[in-house]
């Protein structure tokens, strides 16, 4: 839905009168599930797009001050959470302002360090107490869950993606994710482990933001950042700092395949770098696993 400057101050003015003259400005580049706006200097008002992304809303505030407690690097925390008001339909939060740039290579003082770094954070994360926490589903779209999910979009995707991508062994790369599964404990999983989900300072990992799609489940799909984001050395050095098993990591092949594939078919006939981004991403997941074969 339209969300813009107006709603937005329309909605702190009536709901929180003490911020009311506050600056507004959009976040850039915004995300999909919510929109974002940074409320003066030291907060950021988080808006769901749609009502798939409500459900969220709810979850980061019963979770995120525990989580926040226990981790390494700073995170996102809700400090107080707003009502459907003035044809908005669904809650909506004020977050702690986190200072720092959506991460590329560029950015990135050591790229090897940065890696071991988020590798650090998620065994942080892994290790929480995962009792009580949400389980894989709608709220976020079953990260932590089984790939079965996502089976038959990957497959619609691989065959129209014929001629195009090497189908034989996007399909073995696949079939062997999908019949592979986590059989430990359940842990707790960002599920959203993306380069805007990272925030840059100095050069250096400062903070992991937009936990909309976390729970409780396999931590595979937490390591898609190894091709969406690393490469060569830096790719390694993060495998080498993960403590997973093969299986999990075929699996998050898996994940990252299945993420490259739908973009690439989304995006091929109307977005060039998108298009090129997902291709590149495919081929990386390609190529590690002829290398683990």
């Amino acid at each position: 839905m339209e969300i813009d400057t107006l709603l937005v101050r329309r909605l702190v003015a009536a709901q929180f009168p003490q911020w009311a003259n506050l600056s507004i400005q959009p976040v850039e580049p915004n995300g999909w599930d919510n929109r974002t706006f940074r409320l003066g200097n030291d907060m950021s008002v988080r808006l769901p797009s749609a009502e798939p992304y409500a459900a969220q809303v709810e979850k980061e505030h019963r979770w995120l001050p525990i989580l926040a407690r226990l981790l390494p690097l700073a995170v996102s925390v809700p400090l107080v959470r707003g009502l459907p008001a003035d044809d908005y339909p669904w809650n909506w939060s004020i977050y702690r302002w986190l200072d720092g740039e959506n991460a590329t290579a560029e950015r990135i003082n050591d790229l090897n360090q940065f890696a071991t770094t988020l590798a650090q954070f998620l065994i942080a994360l892994w290790q929480i107490d995962p009792a009580g926490g949400p389980s894989p589903g709608r709220h976020n779209f079953f990260r932590g869950g089984p790939l079965a999910t996502y089976d038959q979009e990957t497959r619609d995707a691989v065959s129209s993606l014929r001629g195009k991508i090497d189908t034989e062994a996007a399909m073995e790369v696949w079939e062997i994710a999908l019949n592979s599964a986590w059989n430990n404990t359940p842990v707790w999983v960002h599920g959203d482990v993306h380069p805007t989900n990272l925030l840059v300072r100095d050069g250096f990992l400062s903070a992991v933001i937009d936990f909309g799609c976390s729970g409780v489940g396999d931590p595979a799909c937490d390591l898609t950042i190894a091709w969406t984001l690393f490469s060569g050395d830096s790719r390694e050095m993060f495998r080498t700092a993960i403590p997973v098993d093969d299986s999990t990591w075929a699996r998050s092949r898996g994940w990252a395949l299945w993420k490259g594939l739908i973009t690439l078919v989304e995006h091929i006939d109307i977005n060039p770098l998108a298009a090129a981004a997902a291709q590149q991403n495919i081929d990386d997941v390609l190529a590690d696993h002829q290398r683990a074969a």
